[in-house]
This record gives C-alpha cells, structure tokens and sequence, in this order.
C-alpha cells in the first residue's frame, strides 16, 4: 500500500541543511559562491552564509567572499560580524564602490560615526549610486555629531550624485524633523511613496512622523502595518504598532501584536522588551522583571530597559535598585522625562529631597518643558522648604482637564495667586477630602506656608497623615512648620516622631542636627549621622553629611578626606561625593591631590558630565590648560547643545591669555545660545583689552534688544564709555537705562559716574531724589556707605547705613556694618545694632566677629571670648578672626592663649598678609 506522509518544516529542513553539506564537500570556491548568490537571491541569507563560509574555509583571502559574507550578515540583522567581515573585504582590495558604502551602513548602525566620518568623509567613489549610498550615510553620522551644515551638505551631495535617490530624501525627512518641520518631513516621504510604494523603509517613517510630529496614531497604525504588508519580518514596524496599542491602553491587541511579532522573532531582545511592557501594564510585575533582565543582560546599558526596570522595581517597592536603575537610564539618556520623573518620586519616597531636586532642576531649565513635571516639581519644592517655589509649580500645572485632581489642584493654586483665597482654599479641602492622592494636601500645606498661616497648614498636615499612616511624610512636613515658627522644641518632636516610622529617614535626621547645631551641640549631629550609618553603612546623605560637618567644624583634613573617601567606596559612581572632595582639596590648594581625585572619578564615572567639568577646574586651577582644554572639549562632544563647556574653554583661553581663541570659543556658544549674557561679557572683555570699543558697544546693543526690559544691556554699554573714562557717555547709557527699567544697579553707576567726573552735588542731588522715588530700596545708600568708611568719614557712613536700616529693618549686613562705625565712633548703640545683625541672621561668623569685639572694646571679656571662640569653631580657616581671638585673649589678659594663637598665625608666613600686627602684638606680650 502506497502512504505518503508529509514532511514536516523541521524535517525539510534538516535534510535541505545536510544535503547542502554534502554538496559543499569537496566543491571548488567559485561554485559555492555562485550558489551563495543563488540563495541571497532568494532572501536565503543563512544557507547563503552557509556557502561562503565553505567557501572561505578553502581559502580565507577570498575578497568576494568576505563581502558577501558581510552583506549576508547585514541582512540577518549581525551588524558587527557585518562591519568586521566588510572591512576584511575592504583590506583585500575588494572593489570599494561596493564594499565601503555598506561598510558605512553598519557603521551608523553601530554608533562609529565619528570614526566614519574621519575616514571616509573625503573619499570620492566611482558609481553614482555608491556615491549617493555614501553620502547618505555620513549625512546621518553628521547629524548625529551635530553637525548639521555638514549633514545638509552630505544630503545634497547625495541627491546630486543621484537625483531622487530613495535612502537619501528619507535622511533628508528625518533632517527636516530634527528641524521640527513634520509637515516637509512627510512631504518628501510621500514624494519617495509615489516612486516607489513597496518601500517599507518610507511607509515606517511616514509612521514615526505621524506618531511622533502629528500624534497621529490610528493614521501612524495604518503606515506601519503598510511597511509590514510589504515586508513580513519588518520588526521595528511591528514593534511600533504595539507600542502605540500599549500606549493606548489596547492591552489584548497589543498582546496580539506582541505574540506576531514572537512567531518570527521570538528571542530578540526587542520582543522581550515589548512583552515586558505588555506584563508591566497588566500589573504582572514579577513577570515583566524577569523579561526585562532578560533585555538587560543582552543590553545592560539600554536607557528604555533600564526605565522600564525602574519603573518595575517602583511598583515593587524596591527603591534602591529602582534609584540604580533611572539613575543609570537618566546619565545614559538625559532627555528621557518618564525616567526622570521617576527618579525623582524615588528620591522622594527615599526622603532624599536634595537629590530629587538635583535631578528636577536640569528639567526646569530646559525650553522644552515636560508638561507632567510641574505638580511633581511643587512636591519637590515643598520637600525642600522651598515654598515660594513650590507654589509657583503647583500653580504652574493648571493645564486643559479641570475634572483630574491634579489639574484642579493646580487652578485652585492659580486662583490663589489671583487673590481668590475663599474659593481657592475651599477648592483645595473639596480635592482633598475625595482625591485619595495627597497632591491637594501638599499644595494647601505649600500655600498656608507661603502666607505663615501655621496653625493652617498643621491643620492640613493632619489630613495628609490621615492618607498616609505609617509615612514619615507628613511628621517631617510638621516638624518644617514649627520650624517656620521658630518652635524648636515642637519642630524637634516631630522630626524624631518621624525617625519612630522610618528611622533613617535622612530630611528628619538632617533637620534635628540642624536643629543640633544651631543649640551649638555638633557632636549631637555628628551622632545622628552615624546611627543612620549604623542602620545603613552605603546611605550617601548621611556619609556626605558627616563631611561635611567634619569640614564645617574645622575638622582635621584627613577626617574630612577619609570620610568622602568612605562615602565614594560605599557609592562608587555616586558623583556627588567625588565631586565634593575634589573641591575640597582645591579649597585647600591641594592641586596634586585634586587631580588624582579627579581623574580616579573620571575613569570610575567615564559619563559624568559634573566630573569631567572638575576635571577640568582642576587642571585649569594647577596652570595645566591644555589638558583642561582637552578636558572641556570632551565635555562639549558630550554635551554639544550646551553652551557651557564653551564658555570653560574660554575661561581657560583667557588665563592663557590666548584671547583670540578665547573669543572664537564664546562665539561658538553664542551660536548655541544667541542671548548667553556670559558670552557676551567676555567678548566685551576682550574687545576692551583689544580696545576695540566700537565691537564692545555692538555688543552691548545686542543685549538690549535681546532683553529689552531689564537694566544690564545699559549697563554693560555704559561700564565701556566708564572703562575709556567717557563720563558723559557712560552717563548718558545709565540714564537711557533708568528710563526703561528703575534698576537700582543703574542708579549706583549713575551716581559713581557723576562723582568720577567731578560733580559731586549732581551726586547727592540724584542721591537724595533716588531715595525719595524708591524709598524701599537701600543699594544706594548702601553703597554710599561703604564709600564713605573708605574715605574715613565715618559719620557720612553711620548716615547712610540707618538709612538702609530704615528702609530693611531685615538687612542684618546693614547692622553689622552700623554697628562697627558706631563702634568706631565710640557710640552707645553699636553693641545694640551688633545683636541685631546677629538675631537677623544667627550663626554668621563676620557678624558674631564685630560682636565679639565690640563686647571685648566694653570690658566684657568672658562673653567676647566665647563669642569669638565659636567664631573660630565655625571658619577656623580664616586667620582674620583668630588675630582677632588674640587680641580679646589680650585686653582679657589671657596672654598665654593669645601667644598660642600669634604662634601659629606666625606659621602661616606669606598666607597672612597681616604677619607685621602678628609680630608687634607678640613683642608686646
């Protein structure tokens, strides 16, 4: 009986495969070539790859055959065997209008860009089509260097060597969108469909623009399934139709897509990435941790795998791995907002709210605002003590959907700010007794703060609580309150209540040694710092905590250096702490030692924009400026839309005294940023030295127009007719200043103008007419005085200094600087003005200083000495206020502890200018 069976695909396989093979025995290389082509012909490209390899066995200098063994690659998606073998065939003198431009495909692919255009830029092929295929590919390598002047010339070549070329008009919609112009960018994309409809790679670009420019989806949908009706493995259209099906929340379509996209390729890291997502959002968090390892152990620094780690471990309540993870996807991709965002809730749930204000700031500064940060930016604020800012972003969120808490939140605030209060508070309670979120609760506890209602904001404190028990949340935001109120004993009940819930819960801890401190108790905070350590060896606050009260301490050098050295260990790719003790020891003019911190940090953190740029500081401070150069060029390739690695290179020029490069480098910011005031300082600088005043006033006009409402474009072209001692002129620009903005900076210069140029009652007369029209400022009179105790008439000073007293009764630098002429004058008051500097702003070492030492001129040793004592306890290194220490230890008669103290001010030599006083006050002990 004759029974046929069918042979299943695997079989037909298996014998196709082994029939090959014994084919391929014993073939000549020629003919296993001719049958490669024979399958790449037919998409074949394994059994191709087969062949070749065979082929390549005989004999491995086969020129063909490593190109076409390249080429076979490149379609099974091996971009690196890929480039490796077309760069073989390119060694063997294999014809390079063939083998280099897709040599330069594969080199985009793999992010060489910089290398292809090094090499290959200048290079002239024969064909037009290999020319165009060429061109083509540096135009992107360019646009990924940011260099679009040489992207755009790189296109145009392309299209001129082949008009329409297909590849090349698609460089040039995707030009057009970095351009923002998704209109041109579709439109060139639709002349490359009507010649040719099959392209898959136009219809998934037509997609993207449709997705991304237009937010387009069902029409973005459409295009990529288009791309994959033309090609059915197509996987980054499939990929893209299920991530807009994810986006929209079409969860079983989506994971109908997913599993498509399985049958074909399943274990690519792309599906797993797309089945994670898929598991994410159907909660099954455990799952989708497991798939995403899976894309991470294949691409450990993927910036979109890392987010959605992150994102996973937050679910999880996992937050030290979920900080490792955005931390890491953030420095990859800093413009990822949801990794971000992300970051920032993490920190916060840490109660690290210096950190998630760390990672907000970059964002706020950006023009392109993410629409979803501003209630998170309040909460930041708010964490931080920020009110005034943490009003202003929660008001700033007030967007189209009133229904959405957080959106009704923010317009309350709006209306707030309008002067609404009734409605607006009424609002907020309404929000927060039906939104289950606390977004409410903190915008009403951020508004009742601004306005020092603090009974309020208790009150609204205790609402939070209520929706958050077992949180330290809302302890630690009462504690800030009695704090606001100066009750400390209340304020430090509620931080250690919110120790009781999470014990190193580090704004609590951070507020009590505050707290510790201002009782004068610093070992008190050190301890606290220490028992989060205990709990938490690695917790980098606390770490960098104990530094820094060991540095604020006058602690010895190597406290401070072993305990950064410790929080670095515990936190190796922490930039923070790196950051801190290379700046410390440049503080200490330690330039040896900074350097080898700071290329330790480099080499630990290679990605590290902050510790390149200290890097950078640190050679530049030694007198090393070709390294610091070097330095900040790498710091501009990584950063090229900033201005500021430019402006570091020009600093470096200028110490060099290279001007000319100097002001090369500044233009080059300014064609970042036009308006970038910095730049345009130094380039009136330079003009200055150059005397070219002429290009100085140019650019002074510039800054005027730029900002046409505020005082600095006069001032600038007024301080240049001042630099040349042109009064009149310089007079003139102040006054055309004043008559656009009242800026009490132009008024200081119009008065020092009119006294440069020898009219003194001019002065006074503007002087007293100023302070008449604004009598709310006090600069000027400010100023006046400190120009008056230069010229020693101290009684022309103590009149201006209550002016400015009269006008800020909260100027404490006002009653410092009052209280030393009174003291000069021999006056009463002087003491009493002195405590009034201190009670304004307590623990500030120059204003207990001029209290110490008037309290020691009145006889009043014992109180002189403590105060001066803890002066020297807060800024040990300054050697001002330790004469100063010797002299009260004199008029106290304690010359033992004086001589102590001229010892080692003696030791200081050449450090200390005042070694002459140093030396007469010795001899007279």
């Amino acid at each position: 009986m004759d029974r046929k069976y069918p042979l299943t695909r695997a079989v037909v396989t298996v014998v196709a495969t082994t029939l090959l093979l014994l084919a391929c025995s014993g073939e000549k290389p020629e003919n296993l070539l001719a049958s490669a082509k024979v399958f790449m012909g037919k998409n074949d490209f394994k059994a191709a790859s087969i062949q070749i390899k065979n082929a390549l066995q005989s004999d491995p200098n086969l020129a063909e055959a490593r190109y076409l063994l390249g080429m076979s690659l490149w379609a099974m998606g091996d971009v690196v065997g890929a480039e490796s073998e077309l760069r073989k065939a390119m060694e063997l003198k294999f014809s390079r209008d063939l083998v280099v431009p897709p040599l330069a495909r594969a080199m985009v692919a793999l992010g060489q860009g910089k290398k292809l255009a090094e090499e290959f830029g200048k290079v002239d092929l024969g064909t037009a089509a290999a020319r165009a295929d060429l061109q083509t590919s540096l135009a992107v390598a360019y646009g990924i260097l940011g260099k679009a002047d040489a992207a755009d010339a790189a296109l145009v070549a392309a299209l001129k060597a082949e008009p329409g070329y297909a590849p090349a008009m698609l460089a040039q919609a995707r030009r057009k969108l970095t351009q923002r112009d998704v209109d041109g960018a579709i439109a060139i994309v639709d002349e490359v469909l009507v010649k040719k409809p099959n392209s898959a790679e136009a219809w998934k670009l037509k997609g993207d623009l449709l997705f991304h420019g237009k937010g387009q989806n069902d029409d973005a949908i459409a295009a990529f399934r288009k791309a994959i009706e033309v090609k059915p493995e197509f996987l980054s259209a499939h990929a893209s139709v299920a991530q807009i099906l994810l986006m929209q929340g079409k969860l079983p379509l989506a994971s109908t897509q997913v599993d498509a996209i399985k049958k074909f390729a399943g274990n690519h890291p792309q599906t797993k990435f797309l089945s994670a997502q898929l598991a994410y959002m159907e909660k099954n968090f455990k799952l989708a941790r497991d798939l995403v390892l899976q894309v991470l152990k294949v691409a450990p620094d993927n910036s979109r795998a890392l987010n959605l780690a992150g994102a996973i471990e937050l679910q999880l309540n996992s937050l030290v791995q979920a900080e490792a993870y955005l931390s890491k996807a953030v420095q990859k991709e800093p413009e990822l907002a949801l990794a971000r965002r992300m970051l920032i809730t993490t920190y916060l749930r840490m109660g690290q709210s210096a950190k998630a204000l760390a990672i907000l700031q970059p964002s706020l500064a950006k023009e392109s605002f993410d629409p979803e940060l501003p209630s998170l930016a309040g909460e930041v604020y708010l964490q931080n003590g920020d009110l005034k800012r943490a009003e202003e972003y929660f008001s700033k969120a007030a967007k189209a959907d009133p229904k959405d808490p957080r959106r009704r939140t923010s317009l309350a605030l709006v209306h707030l700010v309008g002067g609404n209060t009734d409605f607006a508070f009424g609002e907020l309670q309404d929000i927060a007794a039906s939104d289950p979120s606390p977004t409410a609760d903190l915008a009403m506890i951020s508004a009742h703060l601004r306005r020092n209602e603090y009974d309020k904001a208790l009150k609204a404190i205790d609402g939070l609580e209520r929706k958050q028990p077992g949180k330290p949340f809302a302890a630690n935001l009462r504690g800030r309150t009695y704090q606001a109120r100066n009750d400390l004993v209340a304020a430090r009940k509620s931080f250690e209540a919110a120790l009781v819930i999470e014990p190193t819960f580090f704004p609590a801890v951070a507020s009590l040694a505050s707290i510790d401190l201002l009782d004068k108790k610093p070992a008190d905070a050190k301890k606290r710092f220490e028992a989060v350590l205990t709990v938490d060896p690695k917790n980098a606050p606390a770490l960098l905590a104990l530094a820094t009260l060991a540095a604020r301490t006058a602690a010895p050098k190597e406290e401070v250096v072993t305990l950064l050295g410790k929080a670095i260990a515990a936190n190796p790719t922490e930039v923070a702490p790196r950051v801190l003790l290379i700046d410390f020891y440049l503080n200490e003019k330690d330039f040896k030692q900074a350097s080898s911190a700071a290329q330790s940090a480099v080499a630990a953190v290679p990605d590290s924009p902050e510790l390149l740029d200290a890097l950078g500081r640190t050679q530049q401070r030694a007198g090393e400026y070709n390294q610091a150069i070097t330095s900040y060029n790498k710091l501009a390739a990584m950063q090229p839309r900033s201005p500021q690695p430019l402006l570091r290179i020009a600093d470096v020029q200028m110490s060099a005294k290279n001007s000319e490069g100097a002001a090369q480098s500044l233009r080059r910011s300014l064609e970042i940023k036009p308006d970038l005031l910095d730049a345009q300082r130094g380039l009136i600088m330079l003009s200055l030295e150059a005397k070219k005043y002429r290009e100085a006033v140019a650019i002074a006009k510039d800054v005027q127009k730029q900002r046409p409402k505020e005082a600095v474009g006069y001032l600038l072209e007024g301080d240049i007719s001042a630099a040349q001692k042109n009064w009149d002129t310089a007079m003139s620009a102040y006054r055309e200043g004043l008559k656009v903005v009242s800026a009490p900076e132009l008024a200081l210069k119009l008065h020092a103008a009119l006294t440069s140029s020898g009219k003194a009652a001019e002065a006074d007369k503007f002087a007293a007419a100023w302070a008449r029209d604004n009598p709310k400022d006090a600069t000027l009179s400010f100023y006046l005085g400190d120009a008056a105790i230069v010229q020693k008439d101290l009684n022309a000073a103590e009149r201006h200094y209550l002016a400015v007293v009269k006008a800020q009764p909260g100027n404490a630098a006002a009653y410092n600087n009052l209280a030393w002429v009174a003291g000069s004058l021999r006056k009463d008051g002087a003491i009493g003005y002195a405590e009034k500097a201190n009670q304004l702003v307590p623990n500030q070492p120059a204003f207990m200083d001029t209290l110490a030492m008037l309290l020691s001129e009145k006889g009043e040793h014992a109180r002189a000495m403590e105060l001066q004592s803890k002066v020297v306890a807060l800024q040990g290194n300054n050697p001002l206020f330790r004469l100063n220490l010797a002299k009260i230890y004199i008029k106290g008669g304690n010359k033992d502890l004086a001589k102590k103290e001229l010892d080692d001010l003696a030791k200081l030599g050449d450090k200390f200018s005042s070694q002459a006083e140093v030396a007469k006050l010795k001899s007279g002990l």
